[in-house]
């Protein structure tokens, strides 16, 4: 798949998350196999005034690249100055955030709420498509509601405005993410434009990918939720090795994450952080909500990462020939 000049080598890439999709966890996904990553999404106005949490999530490796920076916002005049400032930082794409249900988001007319007033909308991609010279893409929902189901009109809007992609998450709004995604829709939108279209919601697997692709003809496929303690999800050849194969290979990406977390956040942030991932990561292991309740009780980085290596190291026969391998690849 191809978004403008910019090659994307893999069928799948991960979807952006706010509070997840940060420069760390980023670089794991693509090393693990992630075609594309995007930044968590960015307020336009707090982009502009340099705000530290703003410039913290426009922080990312070189190693990411390709990488996309989405922006939410309204004001056309802010959204357009904020995807300059985009480029300015190297985003090799701007995407604009129509698809956040939230309601603290909607509330203000940002996120799905651009969905609802379809004119409105297009002023404001024809301010974003003037200001920047890379791909400018969308991400968008089914819809407001089930009496609103208006993604391909969206969509042909979109590609009207001179957009170069577009993402669809099928769920309306009202859903969030309840219930199952209607692949559908996606269908409905790939047959709509002529653009690449990239398909989202509930994949949890490179066979589920595939199975989006052949169903709706997506281009691509956007993995969200389904990556969280499984970013070997981007890896094709991860489900051929053996346990004890699988097992390696999740204790180097694990603890080269928290690695990168270290080096990345200040250690109030790296707390969250860890705490965060670490618990995502006990998935599949022995007395896994114990070991969650104990990391939730941690005070410092180190700490979390001695609690959850003593659930890791406890012998499984399977993989007793690696059990003390994640250990080992952490100072």
């Amino acid at each position: 798949m191809k978004i403008g000049p910019v090659e994307i080598p893999a069928l799948a890439r991960l979807a952006p998350m706010a509070g997840v999709t940060n420069a760390p966890f980023r670089l794991i996904a693509r090393e693990c196999g992630s075609g594309l990553t995007t930044s968590e999404e960015m307020d336009a106005a707090a982009l502009l005034t340099g705000h530290p949490h703003a410039d913290a999530i426009a922080a990312y490796y070189p190693e990411e690249r390709p990488l996309a920076m989405q922006l939410l916002g309204k004001d056309s005049g802010l959204l357009a100055r904020a995807a300059e400032r985009c480029q300015l930082l190297g985003a090799d794409i701007v995407d604009l955030n129509m698809g956040c249900p939230m309601p603290k988001i909607t509330g203000t007319g940002k996120g799905a709420a651009l969905m609802r007033d379809v004119c409105a909308t297009a002023l404001v991609l024809r301010a974003l498509r003037k200001a920047v010279s890379v791909p400018l893409t969308v991400k968008i929902r089914g819809g407001w509601d089930d009496e609103h189901l208006n993604a391909v009109e969206v969509a042909q809007m979109a590609e009207a405005e001179g957009v170069d992609a577009i993402t669809v998450h099928p769920r309306t709004r009202s859903q969030r993410f309840t219930g199952k995604a209607p692949w559908t829709i996606i269908r409905e939108v790939v047959e709509a434009v002529t653009l690449p279209v990239t398909g989202n919601g509930d994949v949890h697997s490179m066979a589920e990918a595939r199975r989006m692709a052949a169903e709706t003809g997506c281009a691509s496929v956007m993995i969200g939720r389904g990556a969280l303690g499984r970013p070997w999800i981007f890896d094709e050849r991860f489900d051929a090795l053996t346990p004890a194969g699988q097992r390696d290979y999740k204790a180097r990406v694990i603890a080269r994450h928290v690695t990168l977390i270290r080096e990345h956040f200040r250690e109030k942030y790296a707390l969250i952080q860890t705490k965060k991932h670490l618990a995502w990561y006990t998935e599949g292991l022995g007395h896994a909500t114990e070991c969650r309740a104990r990391i939730f009780q941690t005070r410092s980085p180190e700490e979390v990462w001695d609690v959850f290596q003593t659930y890791w190291d406890r012998p499984r026969p399977e993989t007793s020939q690696t059990a003390s391998t994640l250990s080992a690849r952490i100072a």
